[in-house]
This record gives structure tokens, C-alpha cells and sequence, in this order.
């Protein structure tokens, strides 16, 4: 970059800072998929917390919200009411006498109730893990060394970490986009724990052992309605027939 290009990027970033800075929680940016938010339910908590922090707004319009949303006045409103009915949000209100008027302004402390507890019961089950963490890990992962078709679906369901059986089969720690592509497979696809261990010892079979693949097969089992171990070994078994 040369100079010219330099000057320009310092005054574009010494307008950006002159505009203000909001702080987000980053638990919030970290786990709000945990809080079971979608991607523009947590970018709308964000926004609030900006208008508030930065502008000085307590209690946002619609107009206001869709202006730097994008979104639609109704989708925004019907994201505050989801928000304000699992407790993220609330409404207070209270009077100004020496103005006579009436002001309303949104209130944060569920969001900070529910990021500090998720905080504390992540850190209790880390601790309570440290010492039965490896062990757990090994015998889980054994149970899987077989045909995925013929796993027991009782054993499957035991998994209690898709993490650590991913990382013993790749043999190296998950990357942090590997690790958001399993927690989308749990809480966006809804996938069963089963079928997503089934479907990474498929790839290990056919020595595809890679996310992609692995993707393709829960989408096709998917498309098929392949729901568990039985639906698995009948579909693979079809499949062979053809």
C-alpha cells in the first residue's frame, strides 16, 4: 500500500473511531448460539446495546432498528417480543416531573443473568471433567470402532462429547470452524448425536475423513429420512441393491 492508500485508510478508521465505540459482551458474540439466539436475534442485541452506549438511545424505534438491520419492521418486532418473552430483554418505564413526559428504555440484566449463568455451569462441568475427562474420552470412543450400520443406538446416545470423538478420529485438535460446524449440525439441523458419529465412521470407511463429506452424507440421510442406526444399515443396504 502506498502512501496515498495509507492516508486513506487512517482517515477512514479515524472516522470510524470519532463515530464511537459500543462494548459487547464477548460471551455474547461466543455463545449465543448456547442461549439458543439465531445469528439476527444476537445482532439485534447487539444494535440495542450500540444505540444505547454510542447515541445515547435507550428505547430505539422500529424505523430506527430496521434502518440499521435491513429487516423488515414486523420480522425486528416480532424478534423483540421473542426476546422480551425468554427474558433476554424487558421494558422499563418511568416519568421525568421535572419534564412531564414519560420514557421507556430497554433493560439488559436477563442477557447478563443468563450469559453469567451459562458461564458458571460451563466452568463447573470443565472442572468436574479434568478428572474423568480422558477416561470418559477413551471408552466412549471405542464404542464406535465398528460398522456405524450395526452401533448400538443406547451407546451412541451416550456420547456426551462430539468433540473429543471427532478429534480422536482426525487425530489432531478441531479447528474453530470444524467445531462450529458440528455445534450447526446439534442446533441448526437438529441432527441426532447418533447419526452424525454415524456418519463420520462412513467417511472413515470410505477414507474421506473430512467435513465436507461428512456434511453430504447427514444431508442425504437427511433427504432420505435416515433417522438412526436401523434407517442407516436399511438405506445402506438399498443403496447397494440398486
Amino acid at each position: 500500500m502506498d502512501g496515498k492508500g495509507w492516508n486513506t485508510w487512517g482517515e477512514g478508521a479515524a472516522f470510524g473511531l470519532q463515530n464511537g465505540m459500543a462494548v459487547i459482551p464477548y460471551a455474547l458474540l461466543k455463545y449465543y448460539r448456547k442461549l439458543n439466539l439465531s445469528g439476527s436475534e444476537a445482532m439485534l442485541l447487539i444494535h440495542l446495546l450500540s444505540f444505547r452506549q454510542v447515541e445515547g438511545i435507550e428505547f430505539p424505534s422500529l424505523e430506527e432498528l430496521q434502518n440499521v438491520t435491513g429487516r423488515s419492521i414486523s420480522v425486528i418486532a416480532g424478534e423483540l417480543q421473542k426476546l422480551m418473552k425468554e427474558g433476554f430483554i424487558s421494558i422499563d418505564g418511568d416519568n421525568d416531573e421535572l419534564r412531564d413526559i414519560h420514557y421507556e428504555q430497554y433493560n439488559f440484566s436477563g442477557l447478563y443473568s443468563k450469559l453469567g449463568a451459562y458461564l458458571a455451569e460451563a466452568a463447573q462441568e470443565a472442572a468436574q471433567g479434568k478428572t474423568a475427562g480422558h477416561a470418559q474420552t477413551s471408552r466412549t470412543a471405542g464404542r464406535y470402532s465398528g460398522n456405524p450400520a450395526a452401533a448400538a443406538p443406547g451407546e451412541v446416545e451416550e456420547s456426551r462429547n462430539l468433540f473429543s470423538i471427532f478429534e480422536k478420529e482426525f487425530g489432531r485438535p478441531l479447528s474453530p470452524m470444524e467445531c462450529e460446524t458440528i455445534s450447526g449440525w446439534v442446533d441448526q439441523d437438529r441432527y441426532p448425536e447418533e447419526l452424525i458419529l454415524l456418519a463420520l465412521k462412513e467417511s472413515v470407511f470410505a477414507g474421506k475423513v473430512h467435513f465436507r463429506y461428512i456434511d453430504r452424507i447427514l444431508l442425504e440421510w437427511a433427504r432420505n429420512r435416515v433417522k438412526n442406526a436401523q434407517d442407516v444399515k436399511n438405506y445402506s443396504q438399498n443403496f447397494r441393491g440398486r
